[in-house]
């Protein structure tokens, strides 16, 4: 159900004309990560219009929409999406086609108790495919207009002045309680009880839910850690100081994942070599795929997880723990009945009380919720597509010399590793993300696509350091 003031749809409104200014002012690069960022940080939740067949229009839907916009119109360059080769052209077709599939194996009306769930129609499915491709259309913005370090290098710092900017509102809040969405929109976005943490609060701004505010700085976090180790100031500051102040905002967001997050991603690039920090994304990758696969055939630890949160998290964590995986116990075997294309959508994912229809079940992962929906092609397409960008990262750094480029791209392969660890307990799947994976995937690209030429005698513009 869609909220809020007079504000708040004035705001989402004005969003395309300031995105406008931007695309007018600013390179296509420094634009659209303002505008995707910036709607992330500032625009209401849940203030929507809701149009036939289109998602509705808000918070996430809007800026993906003035970014194109903005490369369109305002910059005269179209969006690639289906002109690549290889396992991404496959893999983007999927997303497209997949639902269409799953409406036709979902004509079938399911009805339990009073709870009828209506059968899926092919209107249902173009709906479902428009939303995909927009949620996923900055990736394809980040692989075709981002391809050099000074792109990559610029994704890092507008990232760090993000978090530094987000800082002073979560101060503000995690001090008086999050209170500012209710204050500049009319309305609280989520459970006000669900923020309180510790005898205090979780800050959550305009994003929504205290979990997306501390995730959002565990990636600024790690996007500094990787500008000190390359030697790059934040304006006047030094990166090193800018790192302990984010990690000590990062700490009162009150999120233990998010905390472990940042302190991992900051122990591997401040300690370990590039070839390390790359076996470690590498590794987080390959458990996020498969991750499915492990708890079908029940042999991913769930208790042993379990049993270590409560030894080192406490066990308030370890409950909340127990009960996720509780959940994706349930809907798991639910999703198996229709294992290859999923129920689709109008809550047929989802498990419900025989008699009295009421649902039983929580979704609180990205790849249940899709493997739930879309079945197991469905969450390949869309985790692999992720998944692929680091694959290529390590692949393309044999073929760099630059200590600084190397270094950047296996923060970055990491950076996008944690993204899609995230995605198993949470659904934090935002356009700024798919625009972080598309930035590592076109500046992998690029470099190896470089290399061929090098390899043609042609002088190489990686042997020289940044």
């Amino acid at each position: 159900m869609s909220k809020g003031n007079v504000f708040a749809y004035t705001i989402l409104f004005l969003w395309p004309l300031i995105s406008i200014r931007l695309y007018q002012k600013k390179t296509i690069q420094e634009a659209t990560l303002w505008v995707l960022l910036g709607g992330f940080m500032l625009l209401p939740v849940r203030t929507e219009i809701d149009l036939p067949l289109i998602p509705p229009l808000g918070k996430h839907s809007m800026p993906v929409i003035s970014a194109i916009i903005g490369c369109w119109v305002i910059k005269g360059k179209s969006i690639n999406y289906f002109k690549h080769k290889g396992w991404l052209k496959i893999l983007s077709l999927a997303i497209v086609i997949i639902p269409f599939i799953t409406a036709e194996l979902n004509s079938d009306r399911i009805i339990f108790g009073g709870t009828i769930l209506p059968a899926l129609t092919q209107h249902d499915a173009l709906s479902v495919v428009i939303h995909k491709i927009l949620l996923i259309t900055p990736f394809f913005i980040g692989l075709q207009f981002y391809n050099s370090y000074q792109d990559q290098l610029l994704m890092f710092k507008v990232l760090v002045f993000s978090g530094l900017c987000y800082s002073i509102p979560i101060l503000y809040e995690v001090r008086m309680s999050p209170q500012l969405h209710s204050t500049f929109y009319g309305y609280f976005p989520h459970s006000f009880a669900q923020q309180k943490r510790g005898g205090g609060f979780r800050p959550v701004v305009f994003m929504g839910h205290g979990l997306w505010v501390a995730f959002f700085m565990a990636c600024a976090l790690t996007t500094v850690c990787a500008l000190e180790k390359v030697g790059e100031k934040i304006g006047s500051f030094s990166s090193i100081k800018v790192g302990y102040f984010l990690l000590v905002v990062l700490v009162i967001c009150k999120s233990m994942a998010s905390l472990m997050y940042g302190l991992f991603t900051l122990i591997m690039i401040k300690n370990m070599t590039y070839k390390m920090q790359l076996k470690a994304a590498t590794f987080l990758v390959c458990l996020a795929i498969f991750y499915p696969t492990l708890s079908i055939i029940k042999v991913f630890p769930h208790d042993k997880v379990s049993e270590l949160a409560s030894i080192y998290m406490g066990p308030e964590r370890a409950e909340s723990l127990q009960y996720r995986f509780k959940n994706e116990k349930v809907l798991l075997e639910h999703g198996q009945q229709r294992f290859f294309f999923g129920w689709g959508g109008w809550g047929r994912n989802r498990v419900y009380d025989e008699e009295t229809g009421r649902d039983k079940t929580v979704t609180d992962g990205r790849w249940i919720i899709t493997f739930g929906k879309y079945g197991w092609l469905g969450f390949v397409a869309e985790f692999f597509i992720m998944a692929l960008s680091v694959f290529r990262a390590r692949k393309a750094v044999k073929y760099i010399k630059a200590k600084a480029q190397k270094t950047l791209l296996a923060a970055h392969a990491l950076l996008v590793s944690v993204i899609m660890i995230d995605q198993l307990p949470n659904a934090s799947l935002q356009p700024w993300l798919w625009l972080l994976v598309g930035i590592l995937l076109g500046r992998s690209e690029t470099i190896i696509a470089d290399s061929k030429k090098i390899n043609l005698k042609m002088p190489s513009i990686y042997d020289k350091n940044t």
